[in-house]
């Protein structure tokens, strides 16, 4: 793709968030431009925890298998206090479930991260521009225009829509005026670095705290000899960044200041200052540029939120800015500031709580529990999932739908309902006989995401030949999704609960007419 040929999406920064978004947006027929003004992909560790529905959105974007074998679950703690060493796991390991097939938060180097991203989409045929820099944008009621320096000189290029995934610091962001709230605390920081490290066990991530919140860190980074060091350092505390003096400063702040200290630092890899910030982007769409990851929200680094919320923000937004382009209507991209600034604000807040824990030495900012896996991420009340709409005994309109071990009917064996969820289309569900046979009864567009329709314990119910007919021989899908009578759910693109109708078709039709073209 020529520089100035007219794309429908140009995505700014091709991190996690920028790179997310392409994949979804490419392999639904669009065309894409993702620029870096970088030289080349991101080389470190920063942010190095998937959580498990990051994970499911990875799986429904076909890099699981790679994510997986990159990495692996986070090693318990060791805090050393002077000879004594404390055992303590902050991010548990748990087992599969019928509900949740990837329980456990992730451990993986970011550079790790990004690079499975990029080759899943070269596999879809674009590739990442880098060293190219978005100069300015300037947008009409059908178009934007945006200016870029890169290798063959400055150039414009059209897109019917821009995201800006391009950080904290934003281009995008700030080409549009878009005030950017909160702090950035300048005197509290954080040296993080990647190194080879000899001397310390790669069973545990190493924790030697100290008194004012100060502490050193060492995790152990998958499938190498590197850990990831995190030293949070005083205000009066120089950072310097020199190979020599980093090696003092471990030997200082873990007591081994000998020469013939057992831990030895080999080749350093990656290194930063970083300082917490904590903001919000004040709105995350102007016309048609938009903002995602943070460029709209920064966090501080406790719990691994971060990049887990940006990918989500992309997922989010791909399927509607697809859907739009094929002629829904433009009011579905209002609904993505409606539903993921407010998630937003709540991961700041977890985030910052758990930051400032640290402060005190508090051991339960090392504690991790449901909120940080964001499996419980919901967008009821918001505009796609209003609050007096249908519910079951578990679930409503705007919850994650679960994942459920099914039997084909067809004797074709066993079958999990993310199996038929992953991909870019709709799926509606219809268990009970009547329900399934009201299947065939929602007229679809035959443009923009189709429609999968999955029927379950449908009896002798009269179905078209395209359904997937399962058996729910165990009652999982029953227990899990609440379900005591014949229902229908409509899950939309991005694994969320678009409606649910019990005996009433007008509820689907109301739904769908506001998600698709015509």
């Amino acid at each position: 793709m020529t520089s100035n040929e007219p794309v429908d999406v140009l995505i700014v920064g091709a991190g996690p968030t920028g790179t997310t978004l392409a994949i979804d947006i490419v392999r639904r027929g669009h065309t894409v431009r993702i620029i870096d003004r970088a030289p080349g992909g991101f080389e470190g560790s920063r942010a190095k925890g998937i959580q498990p529905r990051s994970l499911e959105v990875f799986a429904d974007l076909g890099v699981i298998d790679v994510i997986e074998a990159a990495g692996s679950t986070y090693p318990p703690m060791g805090i050393h206090l002077g000879p004594l060493t404390i055992p303590k796991r902050m991010v548990p390991v748990q087992d599969p479930s019928t509900d949740v097939p990837y329980p456990s938060t992730w451990l993986i180097a970011q550079h790790s991260t990004v690079a499975a991203l990029h080759a899943r989409l070269v596999t879809l045929g674009t590739t990442v521009e880098y060293r190219s820099e978005l100069l300015g944008i300037d947008q009409n009621d059908e178009s934007v225009t945006a200016t870029i320096a890169g290798a063959d000189g400055t150039t414009e290029t059209r897109a019917r829509f821009v995201v800006g995934a391009d950080g904290g610091g934003s281009s995008v962001r700030k080409s549009q005026s878009i005030p950017f709230e909160g702090t950035t605390d300048d005197a509290d920081r954080m040296i993080i670095f990647d190194a080879v490290t000899h001397g310390l066990r790669r069973d545990r991530w190493h924790i030697w705290p100290a008194l004012g919140g100060t502490f050193t860190g060492a995790c152990p980074l998958p499938n190498s000899e590197e850990f990831q060091w995190m030293i949070r350092i005083r205000d009066d505390d120089a950072a310097d960044l020199a190979d020599d003096a980093l090696t003092d400063l471990i030997r200082t702040r873990t007591r081994t200041r000998t020469r013939n200290s057992r831990i030895q630092l080999g080749e350093i890899f990656w290194k930063s200052v970083f300082r917490p910030n904590i903001r919000l982007a004040q709105r995350y769409r102007d016309r048609r540029v938009f903002l995602a990851g943070d460029a709209a929200h920064v966090h501080t680094p406790a719990g691994a939120q971060g990049l887990n919320t940006g990918v989500q923000d992309a997922y989010n937004l791909g399927w509607k800015l697809s859907q739009v382009l094929t002629g829904a209507p433009a009011s579905l991209l209002d609904t993505y500031e409606a539903e993921r600034q407010p998630i937003a604000a709540h991961v700041l807040g977890l985030s910052t709580r758990n930051y400032e824990k640290l402060n005190k030495l508090d051991p339960s900012a090392l504690k991790r529990d449901d909120d940080e896996r964001q499996l419980g991420i919901t967008y009821r009340g918001g505009p796609l999932a209003p609050v007096h709409a249908e519910s079951t005994h578990t679930l409503r309109v705007g919850d994650r739908a679960p994942d459920s071990r099914l039997l084909r009917a067809d004797g074709g064996g066993p079958m999990r309902l993310f199996e038929l969820y992953a991909g870019p289309h709709f799926t509606l569900v219809g268990h009970g006989p009547t329900a399934a046979e009201h299947l065939g009864q929602i007229k679809w567009p035959n443009i923009g995401a189709q429609l999968r329709t999955v029927a379950i314990n449908s009896a002798q119910a009269e179905l078209d030949a395209s359904t997937v007919v399962l058996a729910d021989v165990a009652g999982d899908f029953a227990t899990t999704y609440g379900i005591t009578s014949d229902t229908m759910l409509l899950i939309r693109p991005d694994g969320y609960i678009g409606a649910i109708a019990h005996d009433e078709l007008g509820v689907i039709f109301a739904a769908v007419s506001g998600l698709t073209p015509g």
